[in-house]
């Protein structure tokens, strides 16, 4: 869960300069559940990352309510009400009370009653133990001698009768007949969902991607639907796709009963062997109350956790999904409760439309795709200069530079993102070789990120496929590349679909096979680890490369295709000893 700031703008304005601010302020009588419910109660707060005060200490009845009460009261933003049998007893418990109903008419501050064991209505009309307690304070003010001390006490009682009828009168929770566990659970969430708590989260600095999140925060807040919506956003490494997720989970989570983000999944289950159950067990407790049962099956998880959505409205956020068996793990078969909403991050198309619950499609489930594409160049700009300057524009000198690497990484936010903090506060001499280092360094961040991708990949045949193009056919006509590759054993009508739908490749204008600049640069890496030193070893030559094997004549079997430009050729003046009538070769 994301750290919360202990002080909010609500607490801040009405604090003293003295007190922190706290989500949560606990009134309750020490006697009755000082170790007990409102010790766990405090203790699942805290554990939760809701900042709660509760004093430490027992006051003797009669006695003033502490200056620091009343500035941490007035420094929070809720305050929970424990309404137990000997609440009343408490001149100070009704002093905070009084002051409590106060601060939620002068501000926005919210109050929880928790009914502990006592009827509403006993507070209300102050009968049974409650109407005991404000007996006994009437008979101490009847005892007083002192006129002044008399008037004090019954304005006092009228203040606190007015008190108890009022919050008697909110919505609370009454812990009759319900176990205590499920009651500090349902606390909570309520707490979570009424503080709107996540809209107090720092919000990532996001560039150039107004335009989605209007459209992701349109469709959450579409509720015109009774069925479970689920939409899927695509798109290659980096691209911002757990950023975009995270960014309208943290100002819409509080919209829901139940909200959970569960963050690099794909990651996290490839690192362990019980890496699904981990993920599972995070999803469960955010969804539903603990428990004390132990799973070590994945489908039982599974079952429990289809149980649990189908009881309540959910936001969830499945990130990173790499693998059929993890959709189907965390969202089962059965459905969601109606209003439900899931968002699911991938770099694979397919993976949504073969998952076990969306056969549920058209009835009780409808299913949309958002693609992530690069940025514009404008937009590009602006994030680059964000990270290496810390402003919207390039500084005096760094101009051009900045285009020629803003240009370099074609839209890529990560590689924006990378670039431009990599390269702060260093000089312009330094900036001139940089995209040159680069295209040399193996293990660069944006590189590894990318690579991620190309290791998923699930079939030999398509990480074959993807090495070829990315040596020698970007910019082909598809056609031509499907008849050349083909001719080499290489299947390519499902494999450049399954290539598509990992967003690594795309059909451009006039049918031409088209790849990010930074995605083909990764393929070429892996190329080039199959020799570093010696080029002639590896499986595909291009650029100058081909050239020097060709003319020292060190090809080996080794190669299974290579590229020449001939404008490398003419420069040399070696045309018409090679022979060579195109521009491109392939050998199978």
């Amino acid at each position: 869960m994301v750290e919360l700031h202990e002080i909010s703008d609500e607490a801040s304005s009405s604090s003293t300069t003295h007190c922190r601010g706290y989500d949560v302020f606990l009134s309750f009588r020490g006697v009755d559940t000082r170790h007990s419910f409102t010790n766990h109660l405090y203790n699942a707060l805290m554990h939760a990352n809701i900042t709660t005060f509760m004093d430490d200490e027992e006051i003797e009845t009669g006695e003033d309510l502490k200056p620091e009460l009343e500035s941490a009261i007035k420094a929070s933003r809720a305050s929970v009400i424990v309404l137990s049998t000997n609440y009343a007893t408490s001149t100070w418990c009704l002093d905070e009370l009084v002051l409590i109903l106060e601060q939620r008419k002068a501000s926005r501050h919210v109050v929880f009653p928790i009914f502990y064991h006592v009827e509403p209505t006993h507070v209300r009309k102050q009968q049974s133990s409650f109407g005991g307690a404000m007996a006994k304070h009437r008979q101490k003010m009847e005892a007083e001698t002192n006129s002044s001390k008399r008037c004090q006490w019954a304005q006092k009682i009228e203040c606190w009768n007015k008190a108890l009828t009022e919050v008697a009168d909110l919505k609370g929770m009454d812990a009759n007949g319900r176990l205590e566990v499920e009651l500090i659970d349902g606390i909570v969430k309520d707490i979570f969902r009424r503080l709107h708590t996540s809209s107090r989260f720092p919000l990532p600095q996001l560039i150039g991607v107004e335009n989605s999140i209007k459209f992701v925060s349109s469709w959450l807040k579409d509720t015109s639907s009774h069925k479970t919506d689920i939409l899927t956003i695509l798109g290659v490494g980096g691209i911002g796709k757990t950023s975009l997720a995270k960014y309208v989970y943290t100002l819409h989570s509080h919209e829901f009963d139940t909200s959970s983000f569960i963050e690099d999944i794909n990651r996290r289950c490839d690192e362990k062997s019980n890496g699904m159950l981990d993920v599972q067990k995070k999803l469960y407790e955010d969804i539903s109350k603990p428990s004390s049962v132990q799973v070590h099956d994945v489908s039982t998880y599974t079952s429990m956790i289809e149980n649990a959505v189908a009881r309540e409205k959910v936001f969830l956020v499945l990130d990173d999904i790499g693998s059929l068996d993890q959709l189907d793990a965390l969202l089962g078969r059965k459905g969601f409760h109606p209003g439900s909403k899931i968002i699911i991050t991938t770099k694979d198309t397919w993976l949504t439309e073969s998952c076990e619950l969306f056969k549920l499609k058209g009835k009780s489930l409808t299913h949309e795709k958002h693609f992530l594409k690069g940025l514009f160049e404008i937009e590009s700009q602006k994030l680059f200069c964000f990270h290496a300057f810390m402003c919207n524009d390039p500084k005096a000198g760094y101009e051009e530079v900045s285009e020629k690497l803003v240009k370099y990484c074609e839209g890529h936010p990560m590689a924006l993102k990378v670039l431009g903090r990599n390269l702060h506060n260093r000089d312009v001499t330094y900036w001139d070789g940089y995209i040159d280092r680069l295209k040399k360094e193996n293990n660069s961040p944006i590189n590894n990120v990318l690579r991620m991708s190309f290791d998923s990949l699930p079939s030999e045949n398509d990480k074959e496929l993807f090495k070829h193009i990315a040596c020698i056919f970007v910019g082909m006509d598809i056609d031509v590349a499907t008849t050349i590759l083909e001719a080499c054993d290489i299947e390519t009508r499902t494999g450049i679909t399954n290539l598509i739908d990992r967003c690594f490749l795309s059909i451009g204008w006039y049918n031409k096979l088209i790849m990010h600049q930074l995605v083909q640069e990764m393929g070429r890496f892996v190329v080039r680890e199959e020799s570093f030193h010696k080029p002639w070893e590896r499986s595909r030559l291009w650029g100058h490369e081909s050239f020097r094997v060709l003319k020292q004549k060190k090809g080996t079997e080794n190669v299974l295709g290579l590229t020449l430009d001939m404008k490398i050729i003419n420069k040399e003046k070696l045309h018409g000893s090679l022979e060579l009538k195109t521009d491109a070769l392939s050998k199978c």
